[in-house]
């Protein structure tokens, strides 16, 4: 049995399809079946580490990308398009798999095209609130379609879709609720504040983080994800804030370029709220029915993040501030409303809880259905 996957190469695409392998590997550890050959296709493989550890074949296929707007990129991405589509008809004869599961996105469309014109059964995954383009159109020939906002559902054919929530890895669904002030060298009963810039960190977020620090560290410990990408620039310009805050506070703020599995599920368990872009990372926030802050990056096609933010404030489980109206006084502003007010952080959990009750059963809800079309096609 061979199952194929594809999707952007983002960290919301990347994850939820590893947290999908996971169960997989569980069911066919279980069940004592063969294990399927996984392959995974996109123009980046994201984290070929991951991929290594979980018994997954990266294949490789560029192509090009339909903005909305005025680029010379769009000229020379049609020539790229058309490759890609060319090298996916090739790959996935050679693969010829018995399903393919997509999180979409202009990198899945190479496989999605060589599968459509294999007859090759199809399982698609949506995370965002407003499906992306490519979603979209495959979802016509896709044999299932999962979604994780109830709203999204209306925008698919009713027959074949299922609100399932979003695949979310085992190692990090569950928070440490003891322990996780002293493993992150903190301070007990003072309340923390967990800062997620997504994957990548999240240089606006950074900045404002940075610049409210004075008044934060006088009430609150921080946890503060910077990304790579951002770490040296962060580093160059704490010296200077930190001298704005008192000797005593200043290891109240703690600094990382990325949180490993096990770090992030003592911050999740620890932290009284939560700060955070508006991507996959709202479903990680729901599944530890925590209370949020949400910035949505308002770049992107269609604007994904800020809907998605307001679908879920919307359920009452956080607030939003966008990009244009974020000020250090406004986000500290945010965080003593929430959190000098105990009804409204805990209605807010509630509400956070509730939203995430599907994602704890994603992965493996996906899972089965693409091992029952593999098997059904494999006959």
């Amino acid at each position: 049995m061979k199952i194929v996957f594809t999707g952007g190469g983002t960290g919301g695409h990347f994850y939820p399809i590893v947290a999908v392998i996971e169960a997989l590997h569980k069911i066919e550890e279980e069940k004592r079946l063969l294990p399927a050959d996984l392959y995974f296709i996109s123009a980046s493989p994201y984290d070929k580490r991951v991929l290594f550890e979980h018994n997954v074949q990266y294949v490789e296929i560029p192509t090009g990308k339909l903005r909305r707007y005025f680029s010379l990129e769009n000229f020379t991405d049609i020539f790229k398009t058309a490759f890609g589509a060319l090298r996916g008809i090739l790959v996935m004869y050679k693969i010829f798999p018995d399903v393919v599961f997509s999180k979409g996105g202009f990198a899945s469309f190479p496989t999605l095209f060589a599968a459509r014109l294999f007859k090759i059964p199809v399982v698609i995954h949506e995370s965002d609130a407003i499906p992306g383009r490519v979603n979209l159109w495959s979802a016509k020939f896709a044999r299932a379609v999962a979604v994780s906002f109830p709203d999204a559902a209306k925008l698919f054919p009713e027959k074949k879709t299922v609100v399932t929530g979003n695949p979310i890895r085992a190692d990090i669904l569950i928070p440490v609720s003891q322990g996780g002030a002293k493993f992150l060298g903190l301070e007990e009963g003072l309340p923390i504040l967990l800062v997620l810039g997504g994957s990548q960190g999240a240089q606006v977020i950074n900045e404002a983080i940075l610049d409210a620090l004075p008044v934060l560290l006088q009430k609150y410990q921080v946890v503060h994800q910077v990304g790579e990408k951002n770490k040296k620039d962060i580093e160059a310009r704490l010296e200077g804030v930190l001298e704005e805050v008192p000797q005593e506070f200043r290891g109240r703020y703690k600094m990382y370029a990325y949180l490993n599995d096990l770090a992030m599920r003592m911050a999740a368990g620890s932290a009284s709220l939560v700060i955070s872009r508006a991507g996959s990372t709202i479903f990680e926030i729901a599944s530890w029915g925590k209370a949020s802050i949400l910035i949505p990056l308002t770049k992107g096609q269609g604007n994904p993040q800020t809907k998605n933010a307001y679908h879920y404030s919307r359920a009452g489980a956080a607030l939003v501030v966008e990009e244009a109206n974020l000020t250090p006084r406004l986000l500290a502003a945010e965080v003593d409303r929430i959190l000098d007010h105990k009804d409204m952080r805990v209605k807010m959990e509630t509400a956070a809880k509730k939203f995430g009750e599907h994602n704890t059963t994603a992965a493996e809800k996906i899972a089965k259905e693409l091992l029952r079309i593999a098997y059904e096609h494999e006959q």
